[in-house]
């Protein structure tokens, strides 16, 4: 009786030890959680005020396009752009262009209109997913990729319940955020190899397969859903759209092959103008009159001239005014260090030795070279060939290696000695002759030979050339004019330049040459150039003249030669 009752009142005590326990331990997790509530609302506050406090608008922001009329500029690159995402089965998508003339503008109107048409697959629910390639960092261990997306296994700090129960978390990257959407990739040149390489995976299979050490399919701790992630995969079914500043050459060349090509023009002054005066109007301004043409001289593109007129209007709205004058315009040219354009305007004057020729570089950049020859007679054949202003030879550091690259405009004037020799007549070892190309320009390819071999009869025969006339063409030792690349862009160049008539090699002609304000004549041999040129200042069949003033009369087999690139 006594052992009983010594029980249950060591069984009571022992009751009431635990009742107070878990009585104070609910007494904490309340106590924890009031404090967690009172420290939820004080941030809550925090929050709200941060999110009540506003700046106006920036100009930048009311200036971002909102439809394609608004685009300025890239009429061609926004139909290609179109064909390429609003049909029945819209393509990847690589453009390129210069910073500032739209691209991704371009991109986010582009799947807004796409959103509209029947006949495309994108819907109200296609989003766009914009990431940087510049900004997108990852951990190699796989922790953490914001692009391809990651596994939060149970080990890492933050792992929550799952974590507790040992179950390994799928993370989704940008590539299923885009899901039935966009994938907006700016600067896709900078992307990690690593990164590319998965990307491409993605591209293949729509999806994205995850690993995980702590994943097993037998595991029935792990909820249905995951296992459903690590079986079948997590789906990226999207459209990539990369934007880059780079050119073509610099890209993978994988998933260039998985992309249409798309080239965005850099911006022409006077659609810099017609920017900046768009932004003035948003911004509540109204310029002095030549103020638009003040700042195309000098914005590279069209955010250079909304910079330029925000800080120009900063200057006014701080003095009282809302008109902006090119005295504001200038003073922010000056100490933003502003360079002008290099805008090129032809001399229509005749001059022997000189001609204008046609070169692209960066991102499909037409421009006009100047291309000069002197020619002074030699003794005994022993005449020079000196030529100046281009890049012999060049290094470039490319992927852990050193590349040497030879410049191939030296090997175009050696084909052009060639011809004049055989096909002209024009021996050159009997004069001394300097080519050079002023200015630095651009000249690595052979696209310069019909251009050098101008330059040089000019230059040998003292026979002027038009300074309104440009040409663009490669040379072959048999005198024919071949194909090159760019001539889109360097007849767009010539056009703003001032050129009025251009020659081209005939594989190069295209009928949009037929709608341009300047004349595009295609050429197939050099004798066509030379008749084109120097009209009656040559005769194919008894050109050239000799030092002494006689006529050099082809021998039997030269006139055949002459007469079979003629042809």
């Amino acid at each position: 009786m006594f052992n009983s009752s010594f029980f249950m009142i060591v069984q009571f005590f022992f009751s009431v030890i635990i009742g107070l326990y878990f009585l104070n331990l609910l007494r904490s997790q309340q106590t924890n959680k009031n404090a967690m509530d009172r420290e939820s609302r004080k941030e809550m506050e925090k929050l709200q005020k941060l999110k009540s406090i506003k700046l106006t608008q920036p100009l930048s922001e009311k200036t971002r396009p909102a439809s394609l009329d608004e685009i300025v500029g890239q009429e061609q690159g926004l139909k290609a752009l179109r064909a390429a995402l609003c049909g029945p089965n819209p393509q990847h998508v690589i453009i390129y262009g210069p910073p500032g003339v739209g691209k991704t503008a371009a991109a986010r109107v582009i799947l807004e209109e796409a959103k509209k048409l029947p006949i495309c697959p994108f819907d109200d629910f296609s989003k766009f997913v914009e990431v940087d390639a510049t900004a997108l960092r990852f951990d190699e261990r796989g922790i953490a990729d914001p692009l391809i997306g990651s596994v939060h296994d149970p080990i890492y700090q933050g792992a929550g319940a799952y974590g507790v129960a040992g179950v390994p978390q799928p993370k989704q990257g940008a590539v299923t955020k885009a899901h039935g959407g966009m994938l907006f990739i700016d600067e896709i040149g900078e992307l990690h190899p690593v990164q590319m390489n998965k990307l491409l995976k993605v591209l293949e299979d729509r999806k994205v397969f995850l690993e995980s050490a702590y994943y097993s399919s037998e595991d029935k701790n792990i909820p249905s859903h995951i296992h459903d992630i690590f079986q079948n995969g997590l789906p990226a079914d999207f459209r990539l759209v990369g934007a880059t500043t780079r050119t073509a050459d610099d890209i993978p060349a994988a998933i260039r092959s998985r992309c249409v090509e798309i080239y965005f023009k850099p911006l022409l002054p006077d659609e810099i103008g017609k920017i900046a005066c768009g932004a003035a109007v948003k911004g509540g301004f109204f310029m002095e009159d030549g103020c638009g043409r003040l700042i195309s001289k000098y914005a590279a593109n069209g955010r250079d001239a909304v910079n330029i007129i925000q800080i120009s209007g900063g200057i006014a709205l701080v003095e009282g005014r809302r008109k902006i004058t090119r005295k504001d315009i200038e003073w922010v040219i000056e100490f933003g260090h502003y360079s002008p354009r290099m805008i090129k305007k032809v001399c229509p004057e005749k001059q022997i030795g000189c001609i204008n020729g046609l070169a692209v570089f960066g991102n499909y950049i037409g421009i006009v070279t100047d291309i000069e020859v002197t020619a002074i007679p030699a003794e005994e054949e022993k005449g020079s060939i000196k030529i100046t202003g281009i890049v012999e030879e060049e290094e470039m550091d490319g992927r852990g290696h050193r590349l040497k690259k030879t410049s191939s405009a030296r090997a175009s004037v050696d084909n052009v000695l060639t011809v004049l020799k055989k096909y002209i007549g024009i021996n050159c070892k009997k004069h001394d002759i300097h080519i050079n190309f002023p200015a630095s320009c651009p000249v690595d390819g052979p696209s310069a030979g019909i251009a050098i071999a101008a330059a040089i009869y000019s230059a040998v025969m003292e026979i002027p050339i038009d300074g309104d006339l440009a040409m663009t063409g490669e040379v072959s030792i048999r005198g024919k004019i071949k194909a090159v690349g760019g001539v889109v862009a360097k007849v767009e160049a010539a056009r703003l330049a001032g050129i009025k008539k251009i020659l081209i090699p005939q594989e190069n002609w295209q009928e949009i040459f037929e709608d341009m304000d300047i004349e595009v004549i295609p050429v197939e041999n050099i004798l066509k150039v030379y008749e084109i040129v120097f009209k009656d200042g040559f005769d194919r069949l008894n050109s050239p003249k000799i030092q002494s003033g006689q006529k050099l009369i082809p021998s039997a087999t030269s006139t055949i030669a002459l007469k079979s690139i003629y042809k």
